[in-house]
């Protein structure tokens, strides 16, 4: 039910409105009545309301008045509709201005609030609709984050959306004991859910801090939330307080045993991927096996650090077999490094070392070819992703093809195969935009390897193949918003996304807004 405040001096107005037609059929509650603009500000400040329909001229504060301090100092978000005179219209204009959303002028009639009531209505839905793709959006740019796969402008639009404070930390919320529910109860999806909707309840004006985390990599049943430090302070509590309070409601309002695992604190949210990471690797350690309802990385981590054992002369065998494009030599050389990795107990942070080390001299191999080469770029294209989890979970299969493939891009950086191929690459794009387009499935249409290609690319149009096409249908897109009056979903679909959710984020990405809210700004 939305909730209404029906504010007018005269009894017999806020009388009529009350019985003039039947709230709850038309999805509203009377939440209360006011006789000036002081009693409903009094009454905002304290209780939340969607809708207010108020008078224009009252003592103490009139309706304008009212608007306008509600709206300047945020008492409140809810929405306001004006009553007026005739007499008085020149008033209610001025209230649109404000940002009133409608006027009633008096006597008021059924249909015409009805009407109004409508209008909120469908207004409501879209803005919960908006708020929603938004508050998906910034999860997916957290969890990028989380990741270590941000640019910039991802974590500057974070900033912008959050509230932030030095001391961060990645704490993961699961369930404990996992192997002792019912088989019923080990829905993963659903255990997930309740662990970050309950969270976000409790964290109430912090929710945008939950994550529902969907890797593979991590545990099924978790969830987790990024915590800083004006957390605890806020409410005069010490961190470990404030922590053990968060496990403490979540247990109860699931009414299950949980654990977190708290993560190794990090000076700013830019660095949260160092706290995630930490998180993980708390499972992994023999003393996670104890009764302990809270890990806290600090604690645990204080005696159980893994050496970093670098596997350097395999290693550099593995990177002059890419440079030479020996395939044979580089399985066999891959499957050296693992043994080698195995027979020294190399575990995770151990071996995110050794693979750090052969990005950077791979990075190292491309810059000596083409000075203005950007191998985050190229990584990327390599799928850089699937490899990094791959190989931190110890497969071979991985590495041995990414380096198979990076040895491919090395040998075409040297030939610069490029001259007409990128005119035919923008006309693909320019008219198949809608098609499922890869870098892969083009390289392999015109005889280029799809690494270089993607680098090339970038050169010449100062931006990633991925980020070109997203534009080119997003640019579709809006057209399409403007000139007709197809469903978003329909859009979605004919420009080339098959997810609608997908499709707005990106589209927020791009446009700044959501494509329900570019449509309105645009009629």
């Amino acid at each position: 039910m939305l909730k209404v405040l029906l504010v007018d001096d005269e009894y017999v107005i806020t009388q009529g409105l009350s019985v003039l037609i039947d709230w709850g059929a038309e999805g509203y509650e009377i939440a209360a009545v006011c006789s000036n603009g002081q009693d409903a500000l009094d009454y905002l400040r304290e209780n939340p309301v969607d809708l207010v329909i108020a008078d224009v001229m009252m003592p103490v504060m009139t309706g304008l008045e009212l608007l306008e301090k509600v709206k300047r100092e945020k008492v409140s978000d809810a929405s306001f509709v004006i009553l007026s005179g005739y007499s008085e219209f020149a008033f209610a204009q001025q209230a649109m201005r404000f940002g009133c959303i409608d006027y009633l002028l008096k006597p008021i009639e059924r249909d015409d609030l009805l009407a109004i009531l409508h209008k909120f209505t469908h207004m409501s839905e879209d803005a919960k609709r908006d708020q929603q793709y938004e508050q998906a959006y910034l999860t997916r740019k957290l969890i990028a984050l989380l990741y270590g796969r941000s640019a910039e402008a991802d974590i500057a639009y974070i900033r912008s959306n959050m509230h932030l404070s030095a001391g961060v930390r990645y704490i993961e919320i699961e369930i404990a004991n996992v192997e002792e529910l019912d088989e019923e109860e080990t829905n993963m999806h659903t255990l997930r859910e309740q662990i970050y909707r309950n969270c976000r309840q409790i964290l109430q004006e912090d929710s945008n801090h939950c994550v529902l985390e969907i890797s593979h990599r991590r545990l099924n049943y978790a969830a987790g939330f990024i915590y800083c430090d004006y957390m605890a302070q806020e409410r005069n509590l010490t961190e470990v307080q404030y922590i053990q309070m968060i496990h403490r409601l979540i247990g109860i309002s699931l009414q299950r045993e949980i654990r977190l695992l708290v993560g190794k604190k990090v000076s700013d949210v830019e660095m949260i991927t160092q706290s995630y990471e930490s998180a993980a690797s708390l499972r992994n350690l023999e003393a996670f096996r104890s009764q302990k309802h809270i890990y806290f990385y600090e604690h645990e981590l204080q005696s159980h650090e893994e050496k970093n054992v670098l596997c350097k002369r395999e290693l550099d065998a593995l990177i002059k077999s890419i440079e030479l494009g020996d395939h044979d030599r580089i399985e066999g050389q891959v499957e050296a490094l693992f043994h080698r990795m195995q027979s020294k107990g190399i575990r995770r942070k151990g071996i995110n070392v050794n693979f750090n080390y052969l990005l950077f001299r791979l990075v190292h191999l491309a810059s000596n070819i083409d000075s203005e080469a950007d191998q985050e770029e190229i990584l990327q294209l390599i799928s850089t992703s699937a490899v990094e989890q791959g190989f931190l979970r110890g497969s071979s299969r991985h590495l041995a093809h990414f380096a198979c493939e990076y040895s491919d891009y090395l040998a075409q950086l040297q030939r610069d195969e490029s001259s007409g191929i990128l005119g035919n690459i923008e006309r693909e794009i320019r008219e198949n935009y809608a098609e499922n387009l890869t870098l892969q499935e083009l390289g392999k249409k015109y005889f280029i390897n799809s690494s270089y290609l993607g680098q090339i690319f970038k050169k010449a149009y100062g931006q990633s193949f991925k980020n070109y096409l997203a534009l080119q249908r997003i640019t579709e897109a809006s057209r399409l918003l403007v000139c007709t009056d197809k469903k978003i979903g329909d859009i979605a679909e004919a420009v080339g996304y098959k997810d609608i959710d997908y499709f707005i984020s990106k589209f927020i990405q791009i446009k700044g807004c959501t494509p329900s809210r570019f449509r309105r700004n645009r009629v």
